[in-house]
Protein backbone atom coordinates (compact mmCIF):
# COMPACT_ATOMS: atom_id res chain seq x y z
CA UNK A 1 0.00 0.00 0.00
CA UNK A 2 1.49 3.57 -0.93
CA UNK A 3 1.90 5.89 1.11
CA UNK A 4 -0.42 7.93 -0.44
CA UNK A 5 -3.26 5.74 0.02
CA UNK A 6 -3.05 5.01 3.53
CA UNK A 7 -2.83 8.99 4.06
CA UNK A 8 -6.19 8.46 2.42
CA UNK A 9 -7.25 5.91 4.67
CA UNK A 10 -6.18 7.77 7.85
CA UNK A 11 -7.75 11.46 6.44
CA UNK A 12 -11.65 9.01 5.88
CA UNK A 13 -11.10 8.27 9.73
CA UNK A 14 -10.09 12.02 10.99
CA UNK A 15 -13.47 12.90 8.56
CA UNK A 16 -15.80 10.50 9.69
CA UNK A 17 -15.02 11.66 13.05
CA UNK A 18 -14.81 15.21 12.80
CA UNK A 19 -18.15 14.83 11.78
CA UNK A 20 -19.59 13.90 15.18
CA UNK A 21 -20.97 16.38 17.57
CA UNK A 22 -19.32 17.48 20.68
CA UNK A 23 -19.77 15.25 23.44
CA UNK A 24 -22.10 17.99 24.91
CA UNK A 25 -23.67 18.37 21.92
CA UNK A 26 -23.86 14.25 21.77
CA UNK A 27 -25.33 13.64 25.24
CA UNK A 28 -28.15 16.36 24.32
CA UNK A 29 -28.96 14.57 21.07
CA UNK A 30 -28.95 11.07 23.22
CA UNK A 31 -31.32 12.22 26.21
CA UNK A 32 -33.69 13.48 23.50
CA UNK A 33 -34.02 9.86 21.66
CA UNK A 34 -34.35 8.17 25.02
CA UNK A 35 -37.18 10.58 25.82
CA UNK A 36 -38.59 9.35 22.32
CA UNK A 37 -37.67 5.49 22.91
CA UNK A 38 -39.74 5.52 25.94
CA UNK A 39 -42.52 6.37 24.93
CA UNK A 40 -42.14 4.56 22.35
CA UNK A 41 -41.55 1.27 24.28
CA UNK A 42 -43.87 2.48 27.17
CA UNK A 43 -46.79 2.49 24.53
CA UNK A 44 -45.57 -1.34 23.47
CA UNK A 45 -45.92 -2.40 27.08
CA UNK A 46 -42.21 -3.79 26.93
CA UNK A 47 -40.97 -4.89 29.87
CA UNK A 48 -38.26 -7.65 31.18
CA UNK A 49 -38.57 -10.50 34.09
CA UNK A 50 -35.24 -11.13 36.26
CA UNK A 51 -34.40 -13.27 39.37
CA UNK A 52 -32.40 -12.02 42.28
CA UNK A 53 -31.52 -13.49 45.66
CA UNK A 54 -32.41 -11.60 48.35
CA UNK A 55 -29.05 -11.43 50.67
CA UNK A 56 -30.70 -11.54 54.20
CA UNK A 57 -33.28 -14.39 53.99
CA UNK A 58 -31.68 -16.41 50.22
CA UNK A 59 -34.37 -16.59 49.07
CA UNK A 60 -35.05 -16.01 45.00
CA UNK A 61 -36.83 -13.07 44.05
CA UNK A 62 -38.51 -12.46 40.44
CA UNK A 63 -38.47 -8.61 39.49
CA UNK A 64 -40.19 -7.55 36.68
CA UNK A 65 -39.26 -4.16 35.15
CA UNK A 66 -41.58 -2.23 32.44
CA UNK A 67 -40.37 0.63 29.99
CA UNK A 68 -41.74 4.07 31.62
CA UNK A 69 -42.09 6.83 29.08
CA UNK A 70 -40.68 10.27 29.65
CA UNK A 71 -43.22 12.18 27.72
CA UNK A 72 -46.47 10.83 30.16
CA UNK A 73 -46.72 13.38 32.84
CA UNK A 74 -44.99 11.74 35.66
CA UNK A 75 -41.99 11.42 32.97
CA UNK A 76 -41.96 15.64 32.27
CA UNK A 77 -42.18 16.36 36.10
CA UNK A 78 -39.51 14.14 36.39
CA UNK A 79 -37.19 16.20 33.82
CA UNK A 80 -37.90 19.56 34.94
CA UNK A 81 -38.10 19.03 38.76
CA UNK A 82 -34.38 16.68 38.56
CA UNK A 83 -32.28 19.52 36.75
CA UNK A 84 -30.49 20.67 39.37
CA UNK A 85 -30.36 17.52 41.76
CA UNK A 86 -29.18 15.39 38.90
CA UNK A 87 -26.19 17.72 38.58
CA UNK A 88 -25.11 18.25 42.38
CA UNK A 89 -25.82 14.22 42.91
CA UNK A 90 -23.44 13.18 40.36
CA UNK A 91 -21.32 10.66 41.94
CA UNK A 92 -18.07 11.58 39.83
CA UNK A 93 -18.72 15.30 40.79
CA UNK A 94 -17.52 15.46 44.34
CA UNK A 95 -14.88 13.26 44.05
CA UNK A 96 -13.04 14.91 40.99
CA UNK A 97 -12.97 17.99 42.49
CA UNK A 98 -11.85 17.11 45.70
CA UNK A 99 -8.87 15.18 44.16
CA UNK A 100 -8.18 17.42 41.47
CA UNK A 101 -7.94 20.63 44.26
CA UNK A 102 -5.38 18.84 45.76
CA UNK A 103 -3.58 17.51 42.35
CA UNK A 104 -3.31 21.09 41.34
CA UNK A 105 -1.37 22.43 44.25
CA UNK A 106 1.56 20.00 43.53
CA UNK A 107 1.00 20.45 39.79
CA UNK A 108 1.26 24.52 40.32
CA UNK A 109 3.77 24.62 42.51
CA UNK A 110 6.04 22.75 40.12
CA UNK A 111 6.85 19.65 42.36
CA UNK A 112 5.65 17.74 39.77
CA UNK A 113 7.54 18.80 36.69
CA UNK A 114 10.51 18.96 39.41
CA UNK A 115 10.35 15.34 40.34
CA UNK A 116 10.23 14.89 36.26
CA UNK A 117 13.07 16.71 35.54
CA UNK A 118 15.16 15.81 37.85
CA UNK A 119 14.52 12.08 37.48
CA UNK A 120 15.33 12.53 33.30
CA UNK A 121 18.97 15.00 34.55
CA UNK A 122 20.18 11.17 36.34
CA UNK A 123 18.96 8.89 33.39
CA UNK A 124 21.47 6.62 31.59
CA UNK A 125 21.35 6.85 28.13
CA UNK A 126 20.49 2.81 28.16
CA UNK A 127 17.21 3.73 30.22
CA UNK A 128 15.98 6.66 28.39
CA UNK A 129 13.48 5.54 26.45
CA UNK A 130 12.02 3.03 29.32
CA UNK A 131 12.16 6.47 31.78
CA UNK A 132 10.56 8.27 29.22
CA UNK A 133 7.68 6.03 28.37
CA UNK A 134 7.30 5.34 32.56
CA UNK A 135 7.20 8.87 33.54
CA UNK A 136 4.48 9.48 30.87
CA UNK A 137 2.43 6.73 32.40
CA UNK A 138 3.63 8.13 36.02
CA UNK A 139 2.72 11.41 34.82
CA UNK A 140 -1.60 10.56 34.74
CA UNK A 141 -1.86 10.87 38.41
CA UNK A 142 -1.97 15.15 37.23
CA UNK A 143 -4.37 14.28 34.74
CA UNK A 144 -3.46 16.47 31.97
CA UNK A 145 0.00 17.60 32.83
CA UNK A 146 1.81 14.86 31.13
CA UNK A 147 0.70 16.51 27.60
CA UNK A 148 1.89 19.82 27.96
CA UNK A 149 5.00 19.02 30.03
CA UNK A 150 6.43 15.70 28.84
CA UNK A 151 5.78 15.52 25.30
CA UNK A 152 7.70 17.98 24.39
CA UNK A 153 9.96 17.37 26.98
CA UNK A 154 10.46 13.63 26.00
CA UNK A 155 11.70 15.12 22.45
CA UNK A 156 14.37 17.31 24.18
CA UNK A 157 15.37 14.51 26.61
CA UNK A 158 15.92 11.91 22.97
CA UNK A 159 17.81 14.94 21.43
CA UNK A 160 20.15 15.43 24.30
CA UNK A 161 21.08 11.59 23.76
CA UNK A 162 21.69 12.07 20.48
CA UNK A 163 18.55 9.93 19.42
CA UNK A 164 16.00 11.57 17.17
CA UNK A 165 13.63 13.87 19.16
CA UNK A 166 10.77 12.95 17.08
CA UNK A 167 11.18 8.85 18.78
CA UNK A 168 11.12 10.30 22.12
CA UNK A 169 8.31 12.58 21.61
CA UNK A 170 6.73 9.25 20.42
CA UNK A 171 7.72 7.31 23.43
CA UNK A 172 6.30 10.37 25.60
CA UNK A 173 3.36 10.55 23.83
CA UNK A 174 2.53 6.56 24.03
CA UNK A 175 3.12 6.76 27.83
CA UNK A 176 0.71 9.73 28.50
CA UNK A 177 -2.27 8.89 26.77
CA UNK A 178 -1.36 5.20 25.58
CA UNK A 179 -0.93 4.03 29.70
CA UNK A 180 -3.89 6.54 30.64
CA UNK A 181 -5.41 3.68 32.90
CA UNK A 182 -1.90 2.13 34.05
CA UNK A 183 -0.33 3.63 37.03
CA UNK A 184 1.64 3.01 40.42
CA UNK A 185 -0.55 5.65 42.16
CA UNK A 186 -4.83 6.73 42.58
CA UNK A 187 -4.83 9.82 40.39
CA UNK A 188 -7.57 12.18 39.07
CA UNK A 189 -8.91 9.68 36.62
CA UNK A 190 -9.71 7.08 38.70
CA UNK A 191 -12.62 8.66 41.12
CA UNK A 192 -14.23 9.98 37.73
CA UNK A 193 -14.51 6.36 36.86
CA UNK A 194 -15.51 5.06 40.08
CA UNK A 195 -18.10 7.48 40.62
CA UNK A 196 -19.72 6.74 36.82
CA UNK A 197 -19.89 3.12 37.52
CA UNK A 198 -20.62 3.14 40.86
CA UNK A 199 -24.13 4.64 39.61
CA UNK A 200 -24.17 2.33 36.53
CA UNK A 201 -23.86 -0.55 38.98
CA UNK A 202 -27.02 0.60 41.21
CA UNK A 203 -29.16 -0.16 38.54
CA UNK A 204 -28.67 -3.46 39.61
CA UNK A 205 -27.50 -3.22 43.49
CA UNK A 206 -28.77 -0.02 44.61
CA UNK A 207 -26.38 -0.25 47.93
CA UNK A 208 -23.39 -0.93 45.20
CA UNK A 209 -20.06 1.19 45.74
CA UNK A 210 -16.77 1.04 43.06
CA UNK A 211 -13.82 2.36 45.17
CA UNK A 212 -10.95 4.56 43.43
CA UNK A 213 -8.60 2.00 43.68
CA UNK A 214 -11.02 -0.85 42.42
CA UNK A 215 -8.59 -1.17 39.37
CA UNK A 216 -4.76 -0.59 41.45
CA UNK A 217 -3.74 -3.69 41.81
CA UNK A 218 -4.51 -4.50 37.33
CA UNK A 219 -3.24 -0.76 37.39
CA UNK A 220 0.41 -1.33 39.51
CA UNK A 221 1.22 -4.51 36.92
CA UNK A 222 0.10 -2.60 34.09
CA UNK A 223 2.48 0.27 34.24
CA UNK A 224 5.75 -2.16 33.84
CA UNK A 225 3.64 -3.78 30.81
CA UNK A 226 3.08 -0.56 29.17
CA UNK A 227 7.02 0.82 30.01
CA UNK A 228 8.12 -2.32 28.66
CA UNK A 229 5.96 -2.74 25.52
CA UNK A 230 6.85 0.85 24.71
CA UNK A 231 10.35 0.45 25.16
CA UNK A 232 10.54 -2.23 22.90
CA UNK A 233 8.30 -0.39 20.22
CA UNK A 234 10.56 3.13 20.38
CA UNK A 235 13.87 1.42 20.38
CA UNK A 236 12.80 -1.57 17.78
CA UNK A 237 10.67 0.01 15.33
CA UNK A 238 10.18 3.98 16.07
CA UNK A 239 13.85 4.95 15.83
CA UNK A 240 14.91 2.62 12.58
CA UNK A 241 11.99 3.93 10.99
CA UNK A 242 12.48 7.50 11.29
CA UNK A 243 16.06 7.41 10.51
CA UNK A 244 18.69 9.97 10.69
CA UNK A 245 18.38 12.92 12.38
CA UNK A 246 20.55 16.29 11.85
CA UNK A 247 21.59 17.78 15.22
CA UNK A 248 22.04 21.36 14.53
CA UNK A 249 22.15 22.95 18.36
CA UNK A 250 22.02 21.44 21.96
CA UNK A 251 19.03 21.20 23.66
CA UNK A 252 19.36 19.78 27.19
CA UNK A 253 17.50 18.98 30.02
CA UNK A 254 18.67 20.96 32.88
CA UNK A 255 19.12 19.57 36.09
CA UNK A 256 16.88 20.97 39.16
CA UNK A 257 17.84 24.22 40.37
CA UNK A 258 18.82 25.22 44.47
CA UNK A 259 15.14 26.63 45.08
CA UNK A 260 13.52 23.35 43.53
CA UNK A 261 15.94 21.35 45.65
CA UNK A 262 15.03 22.66 48.46
CA UNK A 263 11.54 22.57 47.31
CA UNK A 264 11.89 18.46 47.14
CA UNK A 265 13.50 18.50 50.39
CA UNK A 266 10.55 20.13 52.09
CA UNK A 267 8.22 18.03 49.84
CA UNK A 268 9.17 14.88 50.97
CA UNK A 269 9.07 16.38 54.51
CA UNK A 270 5.88 16.73 54.19
CA UNK A 271 5.34 13.24 52.38
CA UNK A 272 6.77 11.52 55.72
CA UNK A 273 4.38 13.62 57.75
CA UNK A 274 1.12 12.48 55.70
CA UNK A 275 2.72 9.20 56.03
CA UNK A 276 3.51 9.49 59.42
CA UNK A 277 -0.56 10.62 60.25
CA UNK A 278 -2.23 8.01 58.19
CA UNK A 279 -0.14 5.30 60.02
CA UNK A 280 -1.33 6.44 63.39
CA UNK A 281 -4.87 7.04 62.40
CA UNK A 282 -4.98 2.87 60.86
CA UNK A 283 -2.39 1.15 62.95
CA UNK A 284 -2.99 1.20 66.46
CA UNK A 285 -5.89 -1.25 67.80
CA UNK A 286 -9.18 0.70 67.69
CA UNK A 287 -7.42 3.10 65.59
CA UNK A 288 -9.66 6.10 64.60
CA UNK A 289 -9.96 5.33 60.54
CA UNK A 290 -9.38 1.56 60.99
CA UNK A 291 -11.61 0.77 64.62
CA UNK A 292 -12.38 -2.97 63.32
CA UNK A 293 -8.95 -4.04 62.13
CA UNK A 294 -10.59 -4.93 58.67
CA UNK A 295 -8.84 -1.93 56.86
CA UNK A 296 -11.09 -2.88 53.02
CA UNK A 297 -13.94 -2.35 55.27
CA UNK A 298 -12.71 0.50 57.45
CA UNK A 299 -13.39 4.47 57.42
CA UNK A 300 -9.75 5.06 56.31
CA UNK A 301 -10.92 2.73 52.21
CA UNK A 302 -14.20 5.05 52.64
CA UNK A 303 -12.11 8.22 52.57
CA UNK A 304 -9.33 7.15 50.11
CA UNK A 305 -10.20 10.60 48.39
CA UNK A 306 -9.24 12.34 51.02
CA UNK A 307 -6.73 10.62 51.92
CA UNK A 308 -5.20 10.97 48.48
CA UNK A 309 -5.93 15.15 48.41
CA UNK A 310 -3.68 15.00 51.60
CA UNK A 311 -0.92 12.99 49.70
CA UNK A 312 -0.87 15.65 47.44
CA UNK A 313 -1.65 18.33 48.66
CA UNK A 314 0.76 18.63 51.90
CA UNK A 315 4.07 18.07 49.51
CA UNK A 316 2.73 20.37 46.89
CA UNK A 317 2.05 22.90 49.34
CA UNK A 318 5.83 22.56 50.92
CA UNK A 319 7.40 21.99 48.05
CA UNK A 320 6.11 25.53 46.96
CA UNK A 321 7.28 26.83 50.62
CA UNK A 322 10.52 25.85 49.84
CA UNK A 323 11.53 26.67 46.17
CA UNK A 324 9.20 29.95 46.74
CA UNK A 325 6.86 29.34 44.13
CA UNK A 326 4.36 29.91 46.41
CA UNK A 327 4.53 32.54 48.90
CA UNK A 328 1.11 33.91 50.18
CA UNK A 329 -2.33 32.23 50.91
CA UNK A 330 -3.95 34.17 47.77
CA UNK A 331 -1.16 32.33 45.79
CA UNK A 332 -2.21 29.18 46.99
CA UNK A 333 -5.80 29.66 46.15
CA UNK A 334 -4.66 30.99 42.41
CA UNK A 335 -3.26 27.79 42.03
CA UNK A 336 -6.16 25.50 43.33
CA UNK A 337 -8.55 28.19 40.82
CA UNK A 338 -6.49 27.43 37.70
CA UNK A 339 -6.76 23.42 38.42
CA UNK A 340 -10.50 23.46 38.80
CA UNK A 341 -10.67 25.87 35.47
CA UNK A 342 -8.79 23.08 33.49
CA UNK A 343 -11.57 20.79 34.32
CA UNK A 344 -14.09 23.37 33.60
CA UNK A 345 -15.05 21.64 30.48
CA UNK A 346 -15.67 18.53 32.55
CA UNK A 347 -17.87 20.01 34.62
CA UNK A 348 -20.12 21.70 32.08
CA UNK A 349 -19.95 17.92 30.63
CA UNK A 350 -21.23 16.45 33.55
CA UNK A 351 -24.13 18.47 34.17
CA UNK A 352 -25.79 17.19 30.55
CA UNK A 353 -24.28 13.78 30.87
CA UNK A 354 -26.37 14.08 34.70
CA UNK A 355 -29.35 14.31 32.80
CA UNK A 356 -28.71 11.67 30.09
CA UNK A 357 -28.12 9.35 32.71
CA UNK A 358 -31.41 10.41 35.29
CA UNK A 359 -33.22 9.88 32.06
CA UNK A 360 -31.98 6.63 30.76
CA UNK A 361 -32.40 5.51 34.68
CA UNK A 362 -35.91 6.47 35.00
CA UNK A 363 -37.19 5.16 31.86
CA UNK A 364 -35.59 2.04 32.79
CA UNK A 365 -33.85 1.84 29.41
CA UNK A 366 -30.72 0.48 31.09
CA UNK A 367 -32.02 -2.47 32.73
CA UNK A 368 -34.14 -3.82 29.69
CA UNK A 369 -31.26 -3.67 27.72
CA UNK A 370 -29.07 -5.39 29.84
CA UNK A 371 -31.36 -8.05 30.50
CA UNK A 372 -31.99 -8.67 27.45
CA UNK A 373 -28.61 -8.51 26.21
CA UNK A 374 -27.53 -10.48 28.88
CA UNK A 375 -29.86 -12.96 28.17
CA UNK A 376 -29.03 -12.99 24.66
CA UNK A 377 -25.54 -13.79 25.24
CA UNK A 378 -26.09 -16.58 27.56
CA UNK A 379 -28.62 -18.59 25.01
CA UNK A 380 -25.61 -18.40 22.00
CA UNK A 381 -23.26 -19.21 24.82
CA UNK A 382 -21.16 -15.58 24.34
CA UNK A 383 -20.02 -15.27 27.95
CA UNK A 384 -16.86 -15.16 29.97
CA UNK A 385 -13.53 -14.13 28.22
CA UNK A 386 -14.99 -14.13 24.50
CA UNK A 387 -17.20 -11.36 25.54
CA UNK A 388 -15.00 -9.16 27.80
CA UNK A 389 -12.14 -9.45 24.72
CA UNK A 390 -15.13 -8.51 22.34
CA UNK A 391 -15.85 -5.35 24.55
CA UNK A 392 -12.31 -4.25 24.55
CA UNK A 393 -12.08 -4.38 20.76
CA UNK A 394 -15.53 -2.65 20.62
CA UNK A 395 -14.41 -0.06 22.80
CA UNK A 396 -11.32 0.69 20.65
CA UNK A 397 -12.48 0.69 17.84
CA UNK A 398 -15.15 3.59 19.43
CA UNK A 399 -12.33 5.67 20.72
CA UNK A 400 -11.32 6.45 17.14
CA UNK A 401 -13.86 8.63 16.91
CA UNK A 402 -15.28 9.45 20.58
CA UNK A 403 -12.08 10.12 22.15
CA UNK A 404 -13.42 11.68 25.63
CA UNK A 405 -13.09 8.87 27.66
CA UNK A 406 -15.60 9.41 30.61
CA UNK A 407 -18.12 10.76 27.86
CA UNK A 408 -17.83 7.55 26.34
CA UNK A 409 -18.12 5.33 29.92
CA UNK A 410 -21.08 7.29 30.90
CA UNK A 411 -23.08 6.15 27.72
CA UNK A 412 -21.66 2.34 27.88
CA UNK A 413 -21.35 1.98 31.62
CA UNK A 414 -25.62 1.78 32.14
CA UNK A 415 -25.60 -0.91 29.26
CA UNK A 416 -22.78 -3.09 29.46
CA UNK A 417 -22.01 -3.06 33.86
CA UNK A 418 -25.29 -4.28 34.86
CA UNK A 419 -25.01 -6.16 31.55
CA UNK A 420 -21.53 -7.59 32.79
CA UNK A 421 -23.62 -8.15 36.26
CA UNK A 422 -26.01 -10.40 35.13
CA UNK A 423 -23.51 -12.79 33.71
CA UNK A 424 -21.65 -12.90 37.03
CA UNK A 425 -18.65 -10.57 36.00
CA UNK A 426 -18.03 -7.66 38.60
CA UNK A 427 -18.50 -3.89 37.85
CA UNK A 428 -14.51 -3.40 38.52
CA UNK A 429 -14.40 -5.62 35.99
CA UNK A 430 -16.71 -4.06 33.78
CA UNK A 431 -14.44 -1.00 33.92
CA UNK A 432 -11.02 -2.20 33.78
CA UNK A 433 -11.53 -3.81 30.17
CA UNK A 434 -13.37 -0.50 28.88
CA UNK A 435 -10.37 1.02 30.20
CA UNK A 436 -7.66 -0.87 28.58
CA UNK A 437 -9.83 -1.04 24.97
CA UNK A 438 -10.03 3.41 26.08
CA UNK A 439 -6.37 3.94 26.56
CA UNK A 440 -4.84 1.58 23.40
CA UNK A 441 -6.65 3.55 20.79
CA UNK A 442 -5.70 7.19 22.36
CA UNK A 443 -2.75 7.61 20.52
CA UNK A 444 -4.17 6.66 16.78
CA UNK A 445 -7.27 8.89 17.30
CA UNK A 446 -7.10 12.51 15.65
CA UNK A 447 -10.31 13.44 17.61
CA UNK A 448 -8.27 13.04 20.75
CA UNK A 449 -8.31 16.49 22.40
CA UNK A 450 -4.40 16.96 22.76
CA UNK A 451 -3.25 14.61 19.28
CA UNK A 452 -3.52 18.35 17.64
CA UNK A 453 -0.58 19.69 20.13
CA UNK A 454 1.17 16.36 19.77
CA UNK A 455 1.42 17.15 15.97
CA UNK A 456 2.65 20.65 16.73
CA UNK A 457 5.21 19.52 18.97
CA UNK A 458 6.73 17.54 15.90
CA UNK A 459 6.57 20.10 13.62
CA UNK A 460 9.53 21.66 15.56
CA UNK A 461 11.78 19.23 14.43
CA UNK A 462 9.98 17.92 10.76
CA UNK A 463 8.22 20.44 9.02
CA UNK A 464 6.41 18.21 7.23
CA UNK A 465 5.04 16.09 10.08
CA UNK A 466 1.35 15.81 9.89
CA UNK A 467 -1.86 13.87 11.35
CA UNK A 468 -1.31 10.92 9.09
CA UNK A 469 2.37 10.75 10.12
CA UNK A 470 2.12 10.88 13.49
CA UNK A 471 -0.77 8.07 13.47
CA UNK A 472 1.63 5.83 11.27
CA UNK A 473 4.38 6.48 14.13
CA UNK A 474 1.62 5.60 16.75
CA UNK A 475 0.12 2.86 15.30
CA UNK A 476 2.59 0.14 16.61
CA UNK A 477 2.36 1.49 20.08
CA UNK A 478 -1.76 0.95 19.66
CA UNK A 479 -1.50 -2.50 18.33
CA UNK A 480 1.36 -3.89 20.89
CA UNK A 481 -0.42 -1.98 24.05
CA UNK A 482 -4.04 -3.84 23.00
CA UNK A 483 -2.45 -6.85 22.55
CA UNK A 484 -0.21 -7.33 25.69
CA UNK A 485 -3.05 -5.72 27.62
CA UNK A 486 -5.48 -8.15 26.69
CA UNK A 487 -3.26 -11.25 27.06
CA UNK A 488 -2.33 -9.59 30.79
CA UNK A 489 -6.00 -9.70 31.38
CA UNK A 490 -6.67 -12.64 30.28
CA UNK A 491 -3.75 -14.58 32.59
CA UNK A 492 -5.07 -12.42 35.00
CA UNK A 493 -8.80 -13.53 34.98
CA UNK A 494 -7.90 -17.05 34.57
CA UNK A 495 -5.58 -17.19 37.83
CA UNK A 496 -8.91 -15.21 39.39
CA UNK A 497 -6.33 -12.03 40.58
CA UNK A 498 -8.10 -9.50 42.80
CA UNK A 499 -8.12 -5.84 40.35
CA UNK A 500 -8.03 -3.76 43.26
CA UNK A 501 -8.53 -3.88 47.66
CA UNK A 502 -11.85 -5.74 47.97
CA UNK A 503 -12.33 -5.93 44.03
CA UNK A 504 -12.88 -9.34 43.14
CA UNK A 505 -13.63 -10.22 39.20
CA UNK A 506 -17.12 -11.93 39.71
CA UNK A 507 -20.40 -10.20 41.46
Amino acid sequence: MSKKTKLTWLDRIEAAGNRLPHPITLFVILTGIIVGISALLAQLGVSVSYETINTQTQEVVLNTVIARSLLDADGIRHLFTTVISNFTGFFALGTVFTIIVAVSVAEGSGLISALMRKVVAITPQSLVSATVVFLGVMSNIASSTGYVVLVPLGAIIFKSFKKHPIAGLAAAFAGVPGGWSANLLIGSNDPMFAGITTQAARFIDVNYTVLPTANWYFMVVSTFLITLLGTIITEKIVIPRLGDYHFDDEDKVEDIALNEKRGLRFALMGLIGVVGLLLALILPENAILNPTGNLLQSPFMSSIIAVMSLVFFIPGLLYGVGAKTITSDKELVEVMVKGISGIASFLVLVFFAAQFVSAFNYSNLGIILSVSGANFLQNIGFIGLPLIIAFIVLTAFINIFIAVDSAKWIIMAPIFVPMFMRLGLSPELAQVVYRIGDSSTNIISPLMPFFPLAVAFTQKYDKKFGVGSLITTMVPYSIAFLIGWTLLFIVWFLLGLPLGPGAGLLY
